[in-house]
């Protein structure tokens, strides 16, 4: 076997040549906002597949984050030493307005941006660097629980910090939810704040806090003394990492966590010892804050998901179209040719899909949602979360194979994508948190009944063709499966659930294909064809192959 002496060139822009990326931001955003985008998100493009992605794979190998509890005098300082690479990647990134802009103007518009923009910069910056959009995913939370909670005072402190592009010091965010007793029991936590003067200081320990040492304010979920016990009697607090004068407030660092991949972000066990914290919101809402924080990391999360799913997709198609085997290229196989027009289908109607819910969710967080949408941005944001996180796993692993002994090697960036794929099918929830999210929904607003209904209604808005009655079909068998799953008992509830979700994220994503495939056809109809064909095993063994029939369209 040999490769091509002459390789194709390689992706220098992971926007300029994503086709679903560029259609959806014109079908989302208005022509000021898309003319803008488009531009910095071509320079952004550029610098993850460019700079980016070179200090990403120095921060894996060699220059992970570090632990430095003690200063030359032996004062504990719970620092956390960051390579000079990861520096200027946290300095380009957020300058960018990944998280400012949601929440301040855009200064060449005099406007603000929306989701839809920042998840797309996310989605580039994860082909590169998911490891690194988990603290932007951090800073993210931090800034919409400032902005829709605190009181001014406490907003002024810190949200310019947080939404900082290069103008203000910036106060990079966290979360810190896990206890060691609690996991995602979140309401047998037992951190405690006690009153001190005017003031709260936070005592007790966070098991798994990610970027901790390194933001500048960290959101955390703390129980009043007296406070009942159970997730009602939590607190939601604003806790800066340091004082005014710069020293540390008032907690440590006890060890960072040796974990498989996302090596970029330092996590580790933090204590609070006094720590000075500002209460956010109401104080007995505390969970529920957290709650809707959660639920803007899950769709971080699916983000982070489907940049690994491309970057894997690209790394793998690069390296069979030039890699020889039996005297032909590999792309000449059958079974290849097969592998990568299913990732191409998948991959597009996911990221179509995953945008579909992000503009909901624009619209749920800027107060114009209905009662109803606000229930499907939860089904929709559980169901996706879901479903993207075990194919990112999916993606890599199959990348890995496709370059056979190549794809296990560490000169390749394929062993990372899958390290770091691990870990999205557990951060945000695990599968069994997200079912048990689809089951409260069932309970408690019948979502079942409004999903089909939804469905049903995009659908109607089609023109008949041979795809639509596909999905019209399995719409009508899963509306009959769900009402059965509905009055299950509970243990039963519990056991179908992971399967109804899938079921239920793959319905959702064959409407998004067919209106698709209806919108622009051409490329995007075939793609429908090939996902809906794999996705509901319509194939027989011996029916012609489409995805080697369409190959040379869609991959």
């Amino acid at each position: 076997m040999k490769v091509l002496q002459q390789e194709a060139r390689r992706t220098t822009n992971f926007f300029t040549e994503d086709d679903t990326l560029h259609k959806v931001l014109e079908m989302m955003l208005d022509q000021e906002l898309l003319t803008y985008a488009q531009h910095e998100l071509t320079d952004f493009g550029e610098l993850c597949a460019g700079d980016i992605d070179v200090r990403a794979k120095h921060t894996d190998r060699q220059g992970e984050p570090k632990l430095q509890r003690y200063n030359a005098y032996g004062e504990e300082v719970s620092e956390v030493w960051v390579n000079d690479g990861y520096k200027k990647t946290i300095e380009e990134t957020y300058n960018t307005g990944i998280v400012g802009y949601v929440h301040k103007d855009i200064p060449q518009l005099g406007r603000k941006g929306n989701y839809v923009y920042s998840f797309a910069q996310g989605y580039l910056l994860s082909h590169a660097e998911p490891g690194f959009y988990c603290p932007v995913t951090l800073t993210m939370a931090t800034a919409y629980l400032l902005d829709h909670y605190a009181d001014e005072e406490v907003k002024q402190r810190f949200l310019p910090h947080v939404c900082a592009t290069g103008n203000t010091e910036l106060y990079e965010g966290a979360t810190f939810l896990t206890e060691r007793q609690g996991g995602s029991d979140v309401g047998a936590n037992i951190v405690e704040a006690r009153k001190d003067g005017d003031e709260y200081r936070l005592y007790g320990e966070k098991y798994f806090a990610s970027n901790a040492g390194m933001c500048g304010v960290a959101m955390v979920l703390a129980r009043i003394e007296g406070a009942p016990a159970g997730s009602k009697g939590l607190t939601l607090f604003a806790v800066p990492w340091r004082q005014k004068d710069g020293s540390v407030n008032h907690l440590r660092i006890r060890r960072l966590k040796d974990k498989l991949g996302v090596r970029a972000v330092p996590s580790g066990e933090v204590e609070f010892e006094g720590a000075l914290a500002y209460v956010v919101g109401e104080q007995n809402k505390g969970i529920y804050y957290m709650l809707e924080a959660l639920n803007l990391s899950r769709i971080c999360n699916a983000v982070a998901s489907l940049g690994i799913m491309r970057r894997g997709y690209l790394e793998a198609k690069h390296y069979v179209t030039n890699r020889y085997a039996f005297g032909k290229p590999l792309t000449h196989y059958p079974m290849i040719q097969d592998t990568l027009g299913k990732f191409a289908a998948k991959l597009h109607v996911e990221v179509a899909t995953v945008f579909d819910l992000i503009q909901l969710y624009d619209k749920v967080t800027s107060g114009q949602g209905t009662e109803q949408d606000i229930i499907m941005n939860r089904l929709y944001i559980a169901i996706m979360k879901k479903e993207t996180a075990e194919q990112a796993v999916h993606y890599a692993s199959e990348a890995i194979e496709l370059h056979g002994g190549n794809g296990y090697i560490e000169d390749f960036v394929t062993p990372r994508l899958l390290r770091d794929a691990q870990v999205l099918t557990v951060w945000e929830g695990t599968a069994n948190i997200l079912a048990l999210e689809l089951i409260r929904l069932v309970d408690k607003y019948h979502v079942h009944q409004l999903f089909v209904q939804k469905m049903e209604e995009r659908l109607a808005a089609l023109i008949d063709s041979p795809l639509v009655k596909i999905v019209k079909e399995q719409l009508a068998l899963l509306a009959d499966i769900l009402q059965r799953f509905s009055i299950l008992d509970d243990a039963t509830k519990t056991f179908e659930a992971k399967d109804m979700a899938k079921k239920m994220a793959q319905l959702y994503e064959s409407v998004v294909a067919v209106e698709w495939a209806q919108k622009f056809g051409s490329k995007y109809e075939k793609l429908a064809d090939i996902y809906l064909e794999q996705t509901w095993s319509l194939r027989q063994m011996g029916a012609e192959m489409k995805t080697v029939r369409y190959f040379s369209e869609i991959v």
